[in-house]
């Protein structure tokens, strides 16, 4: 493991956005090859919401190698298919959406999920794929520090970050997020990627909650508060370096178009629009005399912050893959529809090895901002 001065504490932050987290596979690879081969997990601080909670999760419970456990998650998303991850809820589409606007005018309560698409498939592919039980043991053999689920409160609209830690580190309130000590369950990882309208909610204790992207307005501070110093983050978003366009004679958008813009919000903004501030607060900490900020009571740390993230559009890549949609999806999904909703759900070999692929490039690209990231020979 790393030096264990509180300075030094690395935290792992893995954003969420369906099959799009086969990205941050390909990082972690180019990561591993670029550490010694023996090399233990890391990270003190692994976080991760929606997708990249279930690969936050897998390095966790495998984090006596890091290579393996990076060879396993190759192994899950190299060989993945839609099927193993989800099934419509109904035969015709019109019918689904029916379901799902229904509710909304009706008063009543009722316990039936409302969804686009019947999880359970990932359920049973999950309970087969991680082992949630040696968590605690790699944390009590000092392995890491501790590793969050964040997941989104229906009930309360707060961002909450469930986290399975070390002795000390203690549950935290902010504005509209929290973290809470917890045992990290399937349900956990369930709720975390529950993307809203396409899976169904989870109930945890009392509420119920959806993907953990939904409202997280400061992805990296769940690594910060469990003590993390120097940030590893791997985001799924090329959107950046896209052009804007308007088109000349656009028409009426269509449903998948209006939803895909919804998540696509939801899952690109809010991780760019977080670490842009950490930079600021970078650049402006340094001007910060150290008595201005005793006197107000604040505790400000720079951050050493390490960002890779996708240099293609993941949206266009999706619709390069279009064929391998599902016959029984195609319906809902045109080819000339929305490339955000493709690439949430595209958890097919051929888009996810690409995108793997592309993770592995970008990351070598960075090979020597990360040896000294992790003050490697």
């Amino acid at each position: 493991m790393l030096d264990d001065q509180a300075e030094n504490k690395v935290g792992l932050i893995l954003s969420g956005g369906g099959a799009r987290a086969a990205y941050q596979v390909g990082v972690l690879r180019a990561i591993a090859n670029v550490l010694p081969k023996e090399s233990k997990n890391p990270f003190h601080v692994i976080s991760g919401t929606s997708a990249g909670a279930l690969n936050a999760v897998s390095l966790a419970s495998h984090a006596p190698r890091f290579r393996t456990a990076v060879r396993l998650l190759e192994y899950v998303w190299k060989g993945i298919s839609s099927e193993q991850i989800y099934h419509p809820n109904a035969r015709n589409f019109m019918g689904s959406i029916s379901r799902l606007l229904l509710p909304l005018l009706d008063s009543k309560k009722s316990d039936s999920p409302v969804a686009l698409l019947n999880s359970a498939p990932l359920r049973e592919f999950l309970t087969r794929v991680i082992s949630l039980k040696r968590i605690q043991r790699h944390i009590d053999m000092g392995l890491l520090d501790a590793v969050s689920v964040t997941a989104s409160n229906y009930s309360s609209g707060e961002s909450v970050s469930f986290f399975q830690a070390m002795k000390g580190l203690e549950d935290w309130e902010g504005p509209h997020r929290k973290g809470m000590r917890a045992q990290l369950t399937l349900d956990h990882l369930m709720a975390s990627s529950a993307i809203p309208i396409l899976f169904p909610a989870v109930r945890i204790g009392t509420q119920f909650f959806g993907d953990g992207a939904i409202r997280q307005l400061a992805p990296t501070s769940t690594a910060l508060h469990l003590g993390a110093r120097r940030v590893l983050a791997i985001g799924v978003s090329g959107n950046k370096r896209a052009v804007a366009t308007e088109e000349e004679n656009p028409i009426q958008p269509s449903l998948s178009q209006i939803l895909g813009h919804i998540l696509n919000s939801a899952f690109v903004d809010t991780l760019d629009n977080d670490l842009e501030f950490l930079r600021h607060m970078n650049e402006v900490l340094p001007y910060v005399p150290p008595k201005a900020l005793k006197s107000l009571n604040i505790r400000l740390n720079e951050v050493d912050l390490l960002e890779i993230s996708p240099s293609k559009e993941l949206n266009v890549m999706a619709c390069e893959y279009y064929d391998e949609l599902p016959e029984n999806m195609r319906r809902y999904i045109r080819e000339d529809s929305s490339g955000t909703l493709l690439s949430l759900l595209l958890f097919e070999p051929g888009f996810c090895n690409a995108l793997w692929r592309l993770g592995y490039g970008d990351a070598m690209e960075q090979e020597s901002r990360i040896i000294e990231f992790f003050h490697a020979e």
